[in-house]
C-alpha cells in the first residue's frame, strides 16, 4: 500500500524538527485567531523595550492586522525587504508612533528568529464566499518566521503526481483562502514524496506549473525525495534564506521571483570565493537567468564581505540599449542596496569617491575613460580611487572586456576581485585573438570556473526549452557564401512566405488570438533589413504576388504587425536614406500603438519595443498592443529576454559558436504549456549552418547534441507514421474505445501520448501541410475524436488510481501529467478573456489613474471578444457579458477579487441550477446526475445504470396525473438528461 498522506505529512515535520533543522512543531495552532494571537506574542516579545514593557491593546493590534492584509503576493514581498533588513509594523499610542520589528534579516538562524511549523490548518468559509463550489478547506504543512507564514507545502501521497498539489493550491488562491495573515506567503512547495518542487507565491491566473523548480545539488543532480528537499532547502538557515536572500521582487512584472537551485549555488560559490580573495567565472548557459543571478551575486557581495567597498557592475555600452539595466533597476527597487546606473564618467567619478556602499552599474568604455584621462596621478583623488577593494562582476564577460582593457582596469585596481558570467565561454576551441601574451580563454582571463550549468543541465531540469532547428537556404548551391544567391527579391518573397503562412504552429496559431507568440527576423545588414520592411508592408497592403494564408488571418486579421529594429551605432555611416527610412517606420509604429517618436527619441523607442516585445507588463497581454514579428541586424541578439518569443528566423550566413548559442536563446525561454521548444529556420548556407549549429551545441553542452537539439524532419517524418500505424492497430477508429477493457485503454492512452507529440512535432516544422493528412490517412476530426475519448480515458485512470487498487498504480505506465500538444485552439482562449477582465478590475499601479475613456476602451475590448467567444460557446459568454456589465457599471467591484474564481463559480452555479431542475423533474439523485454531469464526454453518460438504480420512480408516478410506464420513464429521462448535458452543461464544463 502507498504511503498515506498523513504518514507523509508526519514523516515531514520530523524531518523538520529534528536536531539541527531548528523548526518547532506548533500543534496547537490551527485556525486563523490562534495564528494572530501567536503573532501578537511574538511581536510582543521582540518589541518589550519599544512598548514600554506594555502589551499591545486589542484597538492597537488592530492597526498590525490592518498592515499585514496584503493585495498581493507581491505586496507581501514589497513588505518582507524592510529597511536595512528590518520588517516593521507601525502603531500610533496616543500621540506616540511605535515603530514594532516583525522581522529582521540579519538574525537568520539566531537573535530574535522564531521558527515555527504547523499543519492542518483551517482555512475556513468567510460570509463573502456564496458560491455553491466554496467550502472550508484544510491545508497541510506551513513554515512560519516569527509568526508569519511564509512558506506552504501541500502533499500528496504516490498515487498522485506532485501537479495535483500545483493546482490544489491554484483552486485555493482563487477561492481567497490566501488572505489575512495567509496574505504573507511567498513560496509554495507540493509533492507526492518522490517528486518534489517548489516556486514563488503569485495570483491564481499567474501561477504557471512550468515556472515550478525542482531542486539539484551542486553539481546539478536531483533531490527529489520530500525528506532530501527538506533537508537541503526547508531547514534553518537555508529556509529563511530563501525568503530573505534569494527571493527576488522584479517591479516591471510585479511578480516574485524565487531564485532556481543552479542561481543559488553559483552565488554561493562566488561568496565562498570573494572569502579568500579569489576571482572566477560562472558558466551558466543563456536564458537560465543570468541576469538575474549575477544582480543577487554583486548585491549579496556588498552585503556579505564587509571588506568591500564597491561592487561594480559592467556592462559593455552595446548592452545599455538592452534590458540588463531595466532588468537591474527592476529588480533592485525594493531592495537595500541602491543600484546606481552612470550617466557619465565625472558621475561615475563621483560614486567611486563617495562612503556610500553601493551597487554601481556602469560600462566598461566609462571605467576606461575614467582611468586613462580622468584621474591625475599622485591626487589624493587618484590614490582613494586606486585603493578601493572593489567587486567587479561582469556580464556576457566572453566579449564585455577584452582581455587588454581587464589588464588595465586590473593593474589600475590593484585590490579587484573578478567574477564573470557567461552562457557561451572562450574555450581553447574558440579562444580570443592572439594579442601578446593576453589570456586567450575565459578561465586564463577571470581564473577558475566557479560553477557551471550548461544547456543540457538547463533543458534536463527544464529551465529552458530545447531548440528545433530547420535549414531551408537553397540546396545544392555551388558556393554557400556568394551573397548574390541570396540578396535578391525572389530569395526574400520565399523567406517571407515561410514567416508568414507556414509558421502557423511556431507562431503559436493554434493557442488563439492574444495568446501567439512573437519571431525576429535577423538580416546582415541594415540595408537588407529595410528592404525586407518594404517587402513586408508591400504584402500587408497587398500590393504584392505573395498573400497571406486565409488560415492565418482567421485566428489573427491584422497579421503581421512588425516592426524594426537597429542600434544607433550600426546606422552611424547614417545617410538621409536611412534617417528616412526610419522616420517612416516609426511613423508606422506610431500609427499601430498610438506612440508619437521620432527620429532624436530612438532610444525611447528601443526601450518601449523591448517592453512590448518582452510582454511582462500587463498592458502589453492585450492582442492591441502586441507585435508579430521584428526585424534586426545585430539588436535584441544577445541580453533580451522575452518568454513569448518562439522564433528566430536566420536569412544571414552563420555567425561564430557563441553569437550563434546567443541569438539562438532568444527563444528558448519557458512561456506557456503550448511552446514546448525554441525554433531556429535558416535561410542561407544549410550545409555550413548545420555544422557550424552542431559544433556550437557541443562545445557549450559539454560535448553532445542529444538533448539540446531536436529531430529534423527526416526522422520525425517516419516516427509520425509509425506512431499512427501503432494508434490504428491499438484503436483503428475512435469509436472502438468506449468498448475496450481498462487494460487496452491504458495501452491506448500510452499510444495516444506518443502520437500526439510526434503529431505536435510534426506540425511545427515548415515542410508540414494540412494537406498532407490525406496522404497519412487521418483528419483533424478524426484526431479531435481521438483527442476527446483519450480525455475520458484519462478520466478513468485517474479515478481507478483514487479508488486505489495496487495493480492499477504498477500496470499504469501512462503519464498522468502529460499535455495535449497538437490540440489546437483558434477558438477564443477563456484565460485570455478573464485576464482581460481581470487587468480592468484589478490595473496595475501605472494604470490605476487611466482616464474613463481608457478604461472605456478596454472593457470595450473585452466585449468584443466576449461576441467571438459567443460564436462557439454562448452559455459562458453569457455569463461573461454579465460579468463585465456589472463592472461596467461599478468599478469597485471585484476590485482585487480572482475574475477566474468568480466566473467558475458562476458556471458551477449554473450547472448546479440545471441539474436540480433535471432532478426534481425526475426525481433523480442529485449526486448521481451531478456526476454524470462532471463526467460528460463524447455523447456518453459514465454512471447511466447507477442513474436509472437510484431513481424514485414511486414519487414520480405518484405525482404525475399521467405519468410514464416505467420502461418509458427511463429511456425518455436518458434521452432529456442526454440533451441537457449536450446544451446546457457541457458547453459549461468545457473550460473549468
Amino acid at each position: 500500500m502507498p504511503e498515506l498522506e498523513s504518514t507523509i505529512e508526519r514523516k515531514l515535520i520530523e524531518q523538520l524538527v529534528y536536531g539541527e533543522s531548528q523548526w518547532t512543531y506548533r500543534e496547537d495552532l490551527k485556525t486563523e485567531a490562534d495564528l494572530w494571537a501567536n503573532f501578537k506574542y511574538i511581536l510582543e516579545q521582540n518589541n518589550k523595550d519599544r512598548l514600554n514593557g506594555e502589551l499591545l491593546s486589542d484597538s492597537e493590534f488592530e492597526q498590525v492586522k490592518n498592515q499585514l492584509q496584503f493585495s498581493s503576493f507581491y505586496k507581501a514581498g514589497e513588505w518582507l525587504v524592510g529597511e536595512n533588513g528590518k520588517v516593521q509594523v507601525h502603531v500610533q499610542r496616543d500621540t506616540e508612533r511605535l515603530h514594532l520589528v516583525v522581522m529582521n534579516h540579519e538574525h537568520i538562524a539566531g537573535g530574535s528568529s522564531v521558527y515555527e511549523v504547523i499543519n492542518q490548518y483551517s482555512a475556513l468559509k468567510t460570509e463573502e464566499d456564496t458560491a455553491a463550489s466554496t467550502r472550508d478547506r484544510r491545508f497541510d504543512v506551513t513554515l512560519m518566521i516569527n509568526g508569519l507564514p511564509l512558506i506552504h507545502i501541500e502533499l500528496k501521497n504516490k498515487q498522485h503526481s506532485y501537479i495535483d498539489g500545483f493546482w490544489q493550491i491554484r483552486k485555493y488562491i482563487g477561492e481567497g483562502k490566501f488572505t489575512g495573515i495567509f496574505s504573507a506567503v511567498q513560496m509554495f512547495v507540493v509533492s507526492n514524496g518522490v517528486d518534489t518542487r517548489y516556486f514563488a507565491a503569485a495570483g491564481d491566473t499567474e501561477l504557471n506549473p512550468k515556472f515550478m523548480s525542482g531542486w539539484v545539488d551542486q553539481e546539478n543532480n536531483s533531490v527529489s525525495d520530500y525528506l532530501d528537499f527538506a533537508k537541503s532547502v526547508l531547514r534553518i538557515p537555508e529556509a529563511h534564506e530563501m525568503i530573505a536572500r534569494y527571493t527576488v521582487l522584479d517591479e516591471d512584472a510585479k511578480r516574485l521571483i524565487l531564485l532556481r537551485p543552479y542561481q543559488i549555488h553559483a552565488i554561493e560559490s562566488i561568496r565562498e570565493a570573494s572569502k579568500t580573495g579569489r576571482s572566477g567565472y560562472v558558466w551558466h548557459t543563456t536564458g537560465s537567468g543570468k541576469t538575474l543571478t549575477s544582480y543577487k551575486a554583486t548585491r549579496n557581495l556588498l552585503m556579505d564581505i564587509p571588506a568591500i567597498d564597491k561592487a561594480i557592475f559592467l556592462i559593455d555600452r552595446k548592452d545599455l540599449d538592452t534590458q540588463t539595466t531595466m532588468a537591474f533597476q527592476a529588480y533592485a527597487n525594493n531592495d537595500l542596496v541602491d543600484v546606481d546606473e552612470t550617466d557619465n564618467v565625472n558621475d561615475l567619478k563621483k560614486k567611486l569617491k563617495s562612503e556610500d556602499r553601493q551597487v554601481i552599474v556602469t560600462t566598461i568604455q566609462k571605467m576606461e575613460i575614467l582611468i586613462s584621462k580622468r584621474l591625475k596621478e599622485d591626487t589624493p583623488e587618484y590614490q582613494k580611487i586606486k585603493n578601493l577593494k572593489i567587486a567587479f562582476v561582469v556580464d556576457e564577460c566572453h566579449r564585455a572586456v577584452t582581455p587588454k582593457t581587464k589588464r588595465e582596469l586590473e593593474r589600475f585596481f590593484g585590490r579587484s576581485l573578478w567574477y564573470g558570467f557567461t552562457g557561451t565561454p572562450r574555450f581553447a576551441e574558440n579562444p580570443y585573438p592572439q594579442l601578446g601574451d593576453l589570456p586567450r580563454t575565459t578561465e586564463k582571463l577571470y581564473g577558475e570556473r566557479l560553477h557551471k550549468y550548461t544547456i543540457q543541465n538547463a533543458i534536463h531540469d527544464k529551465a529552458v526549452l530545447g531548440f528545433q532547428v530547420e535549414h531551408n537556404g537553397p540546396k545544392n548551391v555551388a558556393d554557400e557564401t556568394d551573397s548574390s544567391v541570396y540578396n535578391n527579391e525572389t530569395h526574400m518573397l520565399r523567406v517571407l512566405d515561410i514567416i508568414l503562412n507556414k509558421s502557423y504552429h511556431k507562431l503559436g496559431f493554434q493557442n488563439g488570438k492574444g495568446k501567439t507568440y512573437e519571431g525576429l527576423l535577423t538580416t546582415s545588414s541594415i540595408q537588407l533589413a529595410q528592404k525586407y520592411y518594404d517587402l513586408l508592408t508591400k504584402i500587408k497592403n497587398g500590393e504584392s504576388s505573395l498573400k497571406i494564408d486565409e488560415k492565418i488571418k482567421q485566428v489573427l486579421p491584422d497579421f503581421p504587425k512588425f516592426a524594426i529594429t537597429y542600434s544607433v551605432t550600426e546606422n552611424e555611416e547614417g545617410s538621409c536614406v536611412n534617417q528616412q527610412k526610419m522616420q517612416k517606420s516609426l511613423d508606422d509604429y506610431n500609427g499601430m500603438f498610438g506612440t508619437k517618436y521620432e527620429l532624436s527619441q530612438i532610444q525611447g523607442y528601443n526601450g518601449n519595443l523591448n517592453k512590448r516585445l518582452a510582454r511582462k507588463d500587463a498592458k502589453f497581454k492585450s492582442r492591441n498592443e502586441q507585435l508579430d514579428l521584428v526585424i534586426v541586424v545585430d539588436r535584441l541578439l544577445t541580453g533580451f529576454d522575452a518568454p513569448c518569443l518562439s522564433t528566430i528566423f536566420i536569412d544571414r550566413q552563420p555567425m561564430g559558436p557563441h553569437d550563434l548559442i546567443q541569438a539562438f536563446s532568444r527563444t528558448n525561454r519557458i512561456f506557456d504549456k503550448n511552446k514546448s521548444n525554441g525554433q531556429i529556420v535558416t535561410f542561407q548556407a544549410p550545409k555550413l549552418f548545420k555544422e557550424s549549429v552542431d559544433n556550437a551545441v557541443k562545445l557549450y553542452s559539454a560535448g553532445s547534441t542529444g538533448i539540446a537539439i531536436l529531430a529534423q524532419w527526416e526522422e520525425v517524418e517516419p516516427a509520425f507514421r509509425k506512431a499512427l500505424s501503432a494508434l490504428r492497430v491499438c484503436a483503428e477508429s475512435p469509436s472502438e474505445i468506449p468498448e475496450m477493457s481498462m487494460k487496452e485503454k491504458k495501452i491506448f492512452a500510452k499510444m495516444f501520448q506518443s502520437f500526439d507529440s510526434l503529431f505536435a512535432q510534426l506540425k511545427s516544422f515548415t515542410n508540414y501541410d494540412d494537406s498532407m493528412l490525406e496522404q497519412y490517412g487521418i483528419t483533424e476530426q478524426e484526431y479531435d475524436d481521438y483527442v476527446g475519448h483519450y480525455k475520458n480515458v484519462m478520466e478513468e485512470i485517474r479515478e481507478e488510481k483514487t479508488n486505489d487498487s495496487e495493480t492499477a498504480i504498477e500496470e499504469t505506465d501512462v503519464d498522468q501529467d502529460y499535455e495535449l500538444m497538437a490540440y489546437s485552439n483558434t477558438k477564443i482562449d477563456y484565460e485570455y478573456i478573464i485576464n482581460l477582465i481581470q487587468n480592468i478590475v484589478t490595473p496595475t499601479e501605472e494604470e490605476e489613474d487611466i482616464t474613463p475613456e481608457e478604461r472605456q476602451k478596454k472593457i470595450d475590448e473585452a466585449k468584443q471578444y466576449v461576441e467571438e467567444l459567443r460564436k462557439d460557446n454562448e452559455k459562458v459568454a453569457d455569463i461573461m457579458s454579465d460579468l463585465i456589465e456589472e463592472i461596467e457599471k461599478d468599478e469597485t467591484k471585484y476590485k482585487g477579487q480572482s475574475i477566474l474564481n468568480i466566473v467558475e463559480n458562476m458556471k458551477q452555479d449554473c450547472i448546479e441550477k440545471v441539474v436540480s431542475e433535471f432532478c426534481e423533474s425526475w426525481y433523480a439523485m442529485k449526486g448521481d446526475v451531478m456526476y454524470a454531469a462532471m463526467h460528460y464526454r463524447n455523447g456518453e453518460i459514465p454512471n447511466e445504470s447507477v442513474i436509472k438504480k437510484n431513481v424514485d420512480y414511486t414519487s414520480y408516478k405518484a405525482e404525475q396525473e399521467k405519468a410514464l410506464p416505467k420502461f418509458k420513464y427511463y429511456s425518455r429521462m436518458i434521452a432529456e438528461l442526454k440533451e441537457t448535458l449536450e446544451k446546457e452543461i457541457k458547453p459549461l464544463i468545457a473550460s473549468i
